[in-house]
């Protein structure tokens, strides 16, 4: 896969797992931030308030070192971790997944958790939409109005690129363009005598 380009989810996806008379609800759902996801967490502990744990796990970021996990009361590293890397295994980002257990009088083990937990939560996955997306940077163009078709000649030459336009006294453009093509985009306007070019 391309490095400005990441995959997350479009549709929230769900499943359910029963192992040993316990039971395993499991959401995969799109978050962007930290306190977005723990403000799905603290609904869904309210929501399932009859549920023994709550479990769950997020990755952040187009370059995915924002994670987080839990394992709300079940013994360390059987839930939270389990569900965190089955995002990782389905190469996911800003995406989180919560696994709801209803205990069911038999203990599981180590082993039984980990298994039901990473079950749940590919499940939910596999049922999400998901899509990918480009990592974009935004630039800022300011050039006189002569220079429009030199400057509009340039966009349309690189795929994909976006821009909103407000035209006044000079013309001021707000681009957005993927990562990949950003360097090549600032150097080919910079050539034209008059424009001027800032990341923002």
């Amino acid at each position: 896969m391309e490095d400005d380009v990441f995959k997350t989810i479009k549709e929230e996806g769900s499943g359910c797992v029963k192992e040993k008379m316990s039971k395993f609800v499991s959401f995969a759902l799109h978050v962007e931030t930290a306190e977005e996801a723990k403000a799905i967490v603290d609904e869904y502990r309210k929501k399932y308030a009859d549920a023994r744990h709550v479990c769950w796990a997020y990755v952040l970021g187009w370059e995915r070192t924002d994670f987080r996990f839990s394992d709300d009361g079940e013994p360390s590293g059987t839930a939270g971790r389990p569900i965190l890397g089955q995002i990782h295994a389905a190469g996911l980002t800003d995406v989180l997944v919560i696994v709801v257990r209803y205990f069911g009088g038999i203990l599981l083990g180590t082993s039984g958790l980990i298994k039901a937990y990473k079950e749940a939560a590919a499940e939910a996955i596999a049922d999400a939409k998901i899509f990918e997306k480009t990592v974009d940077d935004t630039l800022s163009i300011r050039f006189t109005y002569p220079l429009l078709n030199d400057v509009m000649r340039v966009l349309k030459q690189i795929e994909g690129v976006r821009w909103k336009q407000d035209f006044a006294e000079d013309c001021t453009m707000t681009v957005y363009v993927r990562k990949s093509q950003s360097d090549r985009l600032v150097e080919t306007l910079s050539q034209i005598y008059g424009v001027e070019v800032t990341y923002l």
